[in-house]
Parts: C-alpha cells; structure tokens; sequence
C-alpha cells in the first residue's frame, strides 16, 4: 500500500509539472503569435500601459516612495505615525511602525501598503503576524488615483462620501474585525525593542529613497504594460465569439490590470468598476508580489482577503448606488 501511494505520488507531480510547462509554453505560444500577427493592436494595449503609468502612476506614487523612504532611513516613521496615534491607537491597539503603515497604506495608496509591509518586516520592526495582518487591509487604491482618475467614470449624482465610504471604509472595518476577532493577543500594541542602525544624512537618505523609488516604479511600469498588453488575447477571442459574449469583455480587462481596463471599460459598468477596484486585478497582485517576493508573507492568504473585501464592496455599492 506505501509503495502504492508512493507511485502515485511520484507521477502525480510528474504530470502536475508537464501540464504547468504545456499550459506555460501554449499561453506564451498564443501570446507571442497575437503580437506578430496583430503588431497594430499589441502597440496599442502597450502603448496603453505605458501611458497609464507615465502619466497616472508616476506623478501620484514616485514622490510618496521618496517621502516615505525617507522617514525610514531617517528613522522619522514614528514620529510621523505619532500625529495619528490619539485617533488609530485607541481603535487598533498597534505598535508606531503597524500605525505608520496604515497611514502609508490608505493616504499614499496602492502598492505602498505592501512595500512599507515588506520594508518593516525586513527591517524587523514587525512581527510575521503583525505583517500579515497589516498587507490584508491597507494595500489599496489612494485617494488621489481614485479622485483625480477613476471618478471621472463614476455617476456624478452619486455623492462623493459614498464612494469614499466603500473604498476605504470596507478595508479600514474589515481590518478592525481582522485585529480583534482573528488575531487578538497575537498582535502586540507596544513597539519591539531592538538594536537601530545610525540614521542617515538627509542626502544619504533621499539618495537611497529614489534610487529604491525609481527600482520599485520602473517595476511597476513593467507589470502595467505586460498586463495590459494580455489583453490582446481576450480582445482576439471576443471578435470570433458571439455578441452574447461581449458582455464578459468589461470584466477581463478589469481582471487583467486595472487602470487600462477603466479605460477600456468606460462609464458603463460603475458597480464592476468599484468592485474590482477593491481586488486590484492579476497586475495589481503581480506588483504586490513585487514588494514581498523575498518574504515568506503569504500571497496566497492576501488574495483570499481581496476576495472577501470585493465581496463586501459589491454587496455596499449594489445598495447604494440604486439609492442614488
């Protein structure tokens, strides 16, 4: 019987790994036959990409990775989070380092949550638990993204607070919930003693924060064009389906990356909008996975918290925006 199980085993992950390598080889097969065979529309999705992060991603995310590096290497990030300890403090019971990142995570926006997350963690002024809690809530779209671009393909009659109120406030309650329903006593509110390092020179310091800016935002770029250029595939795929199945293109290319699939999507379909702006689609976790790579903090368990955190959103926005 054990050496039985063992066979099976052995060509079970045989096979899992010939069906991985096939099904890898027959996407970018599909994938590299569709730029050379539509070279006209790959630019597009590219050029696409590239434009969204150039002039939507850099302006509002580059100066909040300088700033915020900053205040790391000049050791400042507690000082920062101590003008918001009288009001986060007494909600989520938090070490300075858990607080700054929230503030981090919720003003300055998507992915900034999750590279302060991976910074601390490194820099071990947070603890795994603390870390995991921290990526599961504040990771998501910033304000300025939100009301300098997506607002402009939301319903105008529908008040701003009610927009605000499902993106930010679902995340900031479902982390409430996460704090004393999940984690509890894990999570420590006092700070981790431990041995710092001599705080840089102010030059020192800006010199490394944009040299790491400029790493992460070159990063990001990346995903953005590749993501948005997949979407040539389902682009292909709907011009030889029936027009019953246009209907599915809004939400892959939403699915596929993020800010190219607003714009491709429109002010047609607000609901899937608002949603999937809580998941953050496949380049969005790409990028998150880009902060935390060299971790071992969970993908897999931050994922699980987008979907419930989207499941949320539908339910909060299918609501209200039929009130207004």
């Amino acid at each position: 019987m054990y050496e039985y199980t063992t066979f099976l085993l052995f060509w079970g992950k045989i096979l899992q790994k010939f069906l991985k390598k096939s099904g890898l080889l027959l996407f970018f097969s599909c994938l590299t036959y569709a730029i050379l065979c539509h070279p006209e529309t790959a630019l597009s999705y590219a050029l696409a990409g590239l434009n969204a992060w150039f002039w939507k991603m850099i302006p509002t995310l580059f100066p909040f990775m300088v700033l915020s590096g900053m205040m790391l290497l000049l050791q400042l990030s507690d000082q920062f989070a101590g003008f918001f300890r009288p009001l986060l403090h007494p909600v989520f019971r938090v070490s300075s380092p858990c607080l700054y990142n929230i503030v981090i995570g919720f003003l300055c926006g998507f992915p900034m949550g999750s590279k302060i997350t991976g910074e601390l963690y490194r820099m071990g002024q947070i603890t795994r638990q603390e870390a995991g809690f921290l990526l599961a809530f504040s990771n998501n779209i910033g304000p300025v993204f939100f009301t300098g671009f997506v607002l402009a393909y939301l319903p105008i009659s529908v008040p701003l607070w009610v927009y605000l109120t499902g993106m930010y406030g679902i995340p900031l309650c479902y982390g409430l919930a996460l704090r004393y329903l999940y984690y509890g006593r894990r999570i420590s509110c006092a700070n981790r003693i431990q041995q710092t390092q001599t705080p840089l020179s102010f030059a020192a310091a800006l010199d490394a924060s944009i040299s790491s800016g400029i790493r992460s935002i070159t990063k990001l770029g990346g995903y953005m064009i590749f993501f948005n250029l997949l979407n040539i595939l389902p682009r292909l795929c709907f011009d030889h389906l029936p027009p019953a199945f246009c209907t599915l293109q809004a939400p892959v290319y939403l699915l596929m990356e993020i800010t190219g699939g607003i714009v491709m999507t429109g002010t047609g379909h607000p609901l899937l909008i608002l949603v999937m702006l809580q998941f953050g689609g496949c380049s969005c976790i790409a990028q998150t996975y880009a902060m935390i790579g060299d971790t071992d903090l969970s993908m897999f368990s931050y994922v699980i918290h987008k979907i419930l955190q989207s499941i949320l959103a539908f339910g909060y926005y299918s609501v209200m925006l039929r009130l207004y």
